[in-house]
């Protein structure tokens, strides 16, 4: 039996600008993000059947004779890509709401990582996370035809709070934010996450968004350079610049696809920015989730009160990716 541990990931800057289309043409270089991971995870459970019958377990049930037979779109293309065809059961678990529809943090690319990871494992094979992370974006986009960016499936990967470039040529590089800890204990202090109720499907969101790039990519240039300006704010202590970048953002993220916020979010985020957040955003590619918000201590309080109606998270920063946590022949 193999457990493989993949965290979700929370995203402050840069997002849309993962997409193979805006950093294979920037006139930067390269697209560009902050994230970090957090102590939310993805939990799979691999383990050899008597028999030859495959068996998932996840919000739905499955048990089939043939690898081409299952449904679920991620793990059919991950035990294709390990060349397992027969006598397994794969149970998926999560520390988050399991439905098919997506919260923003990353859940999807978390089970791509996760599932190639206790694969691997369970043939006896070490793999690093730039493979996993290589091997989830391949599954996701290739085989299963998502239009998405490339950095959950680095970030739940790697772990940790980092900055990620990909380059024009296909190459990424996954950075650890590197400042006084003080700095980054005083960030998350000032950090609420919010459950919103709603989920969406990021893929509609996310093929409208790639369909505008062209005309997008001075909008998505901008997201690319807040990501090094955060860096430097951070590293030189001014974390309110975080709140008020989050929400500058969040106005031109709004601009590049429909449903990416609604009347509903407006309103939550106007209530929060009114009762004392300098900003916040919609984690993933937006329509439903989680909320993140940037809001002073003192003010906080206020914050709770007025979305009170939400569900308020709590979270932490968690330093490590992927990793196996149980392996028994």
């Amino acid at each position: 039996m193999i457990i493989s541990k993949t965290p979700l990931r929370m995203s402050f800057f840069g997002g849309g600008s993962d997409l193979k289309d805006y950093w294979e043409n920037s006139s930067l270089g390269y697209g560009s993000v902050i994230s970090t991971a957090l102590d939310m995870y993805v939990y799979i459970m691999v383990n050899k059947r008597f028999d030859d019958k495959i068996r998932l377990v996840y919000f739905g049930n499955e048990l089939v004779d043939n690898v081409d037979d299952v449904k679920h779109d991620i793990i059919r293309s991950a035990l294709k890509l390990a060349h397992i065809d027969k006598g397994i059961e794969i149970i998926y678990s999560a520390d988050l709401p399991m439905t098919g529809v997506g919260v923003g943090l990353s859940s999807s690319s978390a089970l791509a990582v996760g599932v190639m990871n206790a694969l691997h494992a369970y043939k006896g094979e070490y793999v690093t996370a730039e493979q996993l992370a290589k091997e989830a974006c391949h599954i996701e986009i290739d085989c299963v035809g998502q239009r998405i960016g490339i950095q959950d499936q680095y970030a739940v990967a790697y772990g940790g709070f980092r900055r990620y470039r990909f380059y024009s040529d296909g190459n990424v590089q996954a950075e650890p934010i590197v400042c006084n800890k003080k700095n980054i204990m005083n960030l998350k202090k000032n950090l609420m996450m919010f459950y919103t109720g709603k989920g969406r499907d990021s893929r509609k969101i996310m093929a409208e968004q790639t369909k505008s790039i062209e005309k997008e990519m001075s909008h998505l240039d901008e997201l690319v350079r807040s990501v090094d300006a955060a860096y430097d704010h951070l590293a030189n202590g001014d974390i309110d610049f975080w709140g008020h970048k989050l929400g500058e953002t969040w106005e031109i993220k709004k601009q590049l696809a429909g449903g990416i916020s609604n009347p509903d979010i407006d309103d939550m985020y106007t209530r929060a920015k009114k009762a004392g957040a300098l900003g916040g955003k919609i984690l993933g590619a937006g329509g439903g989730g989680f909320m993140l918000l940037y809001v002073p201590e003192d003010k906080q309080e206020n914050v709770k009160n007025e979305l009170m109606e939400f569900k308020l998270i709590d979270f932490e920063f968690e330093p490590m990716g992927s990793r196996i946590v149980f392996m028994e022949d």
